[in-house]
């Protein structure tokens, strides 16, 4: 086939109730390449039947696991996806049409979030991120958390939605919210903020608000309204647990050792 030949490169972990439809979604790639953290479930055997290429690292964070998984690709331009994600119907045509003389660097795809029980309201903003780049132009940032794919070159937007299965209730939703505020605090990449107090207090309204209202997930019913709740506590913890760690340095106490890595 004409173009860019194509590698699908997902990170797994004890994902085997959502990695067999994300593989089933990309069965069009030229290359799958799974790298597994040490699953417990059949996450593995799942993706082997799925013809995927599997290995197994321990896990070295979210940013250098999927560094190490797109080293693994066969070929230059790969798509990256999560264990919890799905292509749509159609999205085989669109990619292949856009690998077939590409004329940038990497493409951003637009990504649909499940909130609860049911899918954000169709016009909610849909976030978007580079998922699908030239990987000899292209590296994972860095960040403990909320990684993202920094590309040398021109990007385009991929008329392209992914499909995202996350949290399916609310206690999945906040532990993954007390998860990454601690990662962040421990991210070489946060700077502590100025008027750290002040942001404690306003900004948990002000991610409130934009969550809720600008964009939009107001449509969504109750399920928009606690998802914006939840994402303004994660905005208090994020700030919370700074204040905490610079009161812990100025009283010259040492934070807890974290003798366990803990992923998705």
């Amino acid at each position: 086939m004409a173009g860019e030949r194509l590698s699908v490169v997902i990170t797994t972990f004890n994902n085997a109730d959502t990695i067999g439809a994300c593989l089933a979604s990309v069965a069009f790639a030229d290359d799958i390449v799974v790298l597994d953290s040490g699953s417990a479930d059949t996450t593995r055997d799942i993706a082997e039947r799925e013809h995927a290429r599997v290995y197994v690292q321990a896990f070295a964070g979210y940013s250098a696991q999927k560094q190490a998984a797109i080293q693994l690709a066969l070929n230059r331009w790969v798509l990256l996806l999560d264990s919890d994600e799905t292509l749509p119907p159609g999205a085989a045509e669109r990619i292949r049409a856009a690998l077939d003389a590409p004329s940038v660097a990497g493409f951003e795809l637009l990504r649909r979030e499940w909130v609860f029980w049911r899918w954000q309201p169709g016009k909610a903003r849909l976030n978007h991120y580079v998922r699908l780049f030239d990987r000899e132009r292209a590296r994972m940032s860095g960040h403990e958390v909320h990684e993202s794919v920094e590309v040398d070159g021109p990007v385009s937007r991929l008329d392209v939605v992914i499909d995202h299965h996350g949290e399916r209730d609310i206690a999945g939703r906040v532990d993954k919210a007390n998860r990454y505020s601690s990662l962040q605090v421990r991210d070489r990449h946060t700077r502590e903020p100025r008027a750290l107090r002040l942001r404690m207090v306003v900004y948990p309204t002000i991610a409130f608000g934009r969550y809720y209202f600008l964009r939009g997930h107001w449509r969504g019913g109750w399920a928009g309204f606690i998802a914006a709740r939840v994402h303004a506590f994660y905005s208090f913890l994020k700030y919370a647990k700074l204040y905490e760690r610079r009161v812990s340095r100025s009283h010259g106490q040492r934070r807890p050792v974290e003798t366990e890595r803990r992923q998705d």
